[in-house]
């Protein structure tokens, strides 16, 4: 879904059937204001924002979403050349910049880009959030023996310093890897490394 948040009606009308026509949907809204009201966190997509609108500017919608923790994807449009303002604006995130009229083709570039950066993120979010449900599932003691497992050290190790015998320690190793859904100390790390 593309979210189009500009203060002209020609342009929205433009827009919407630029990308229906080429099969992407899409929601308008007539300023700033009403978008805020509107969004949702469970929004997914990308959002063309119009830098100049008669209240709330662009940049101080953009703000406002960062500050809700927004991470959709944003394209602004502008009908004003203001190279400090576009420079501002990929500073704090933005993924293009684009003056109106748009040409087409890097309009729609611009949208594919950003709804595939979207849903990237949705899915590394997705990812984060099953292997967090893994980790709580472990014991504290198998998250403590997973610790010394991913510090590289044998059994023996893992069992003298925790005070407890090898077989236990290889019961633990056995039920962490289960849990988290792999069969090595090799495919623990880089399940690991994926978290953050």
């Amino acid at each position: 879904m593309v979210h189009i948040v500009d203060d002209d009606a020609a342009i929205r009308d433009a827009l919407g059937f630029l990308l229906r026509t080429h099969g992407i949907a899409s929601q308008s809204w007539a300023d700033a204001e009403s978008f805020l009201l509107d969004y949702r966190d469970s929004m997914r997509g990308c959002i063309l924002l119009d830098v100049r609108m008669s209240a709330m500017t662009g940049p101080e919608c953009f703000d406002v979403l960062r500050g809700r923790g927004c991470r959709m994807p944003v394209v602004f449009l502008t009908g004003h050349g203001d190279v400090p303002l576009a420079v501002d604006a990929l500073r704090a995130g933005a993924i293009h910049f684009i003056e109106k009229p748009p040409h087409h083709d890097l309009l729609l570039s611009a949208v594919r880009e950003a709804l595939a950066g979207d849903l990237v993120a949705q899915q590394e979010i997705a990812h984060r959030a099953e292997l967090a449900t893994r980790i709580e599932q472990l014991s504290p003691r198998e998250r403590e023996v997973m610790g010394l497992i991913l510090e590289g050290k044998l059994n023996k190790i893992i069992a003298d310093e925790l005070d407890i015998s090898m077989r236990t320690v290889e019961v633990h190793r056995s039920n962490v890897f289960d849990k988290m859904g792999v069969r090595s100390a090799v495919e623990l790390a880089t399940l690991l490394s994926k978290q953050g």
